[in-house]
């Protein structure tokens, strides 16, 4: 049984860094892409950051460039998604997911889920 669990969500003040962890288990971690989605009230599920298998191909938005950074320790199947110089606009639940193979931009393509952790950044 494959499982997602994310923690470090929060309440913050704008400017503030935060660090999201999701340990996954019940997988082959070293074969799937993972990838950080957030959701904020009343808006789609939108792709934030992700990174292949071996650390070395990575994706962010442009809203987070240069703000946030995705990272991930396949020795402890984990993947850590670095914030900082947070924004109120960054408020939303972060959810992790991971796939098969190589990254992709569409949430359908990715098989698993974590529950999502709560980010609010308050201004």
């Amino acid at each position: 049984q494959v499982q997602l669990v994310e923690s470090g969500g929060g309440l913050v003040q704008a400017g503030d860094s935060l660090r999201l962890s999701c340990v996954a288990s019940g997988l082959t971690f070293s074969t799937y892409a993972t990838a950080w989605f957030r959701q904020a009230p009343g808006k789609e599920r939108e792709l934030v950051a992700a990174i292949i298998w071996s650390n070395t191909n990575t994706y962010y938005a442009d809203s987070v460039k240069g703000r946030f950074t995705i990272s991930r320790l396949n020795a402890e199947n984990t993947v850590y998604l670095q914030m900082s110089s947070l924004k109120s606009e960054d408020t939303a639940v972060y959810y992790c997911a991971a796939k098969v193979g190589l990254y992709s931009y569409n949430a359908r393509d990715y098989g698993h889920w974590g529950q999502g952790t709560q980010v609010t950044v308050s201004s």
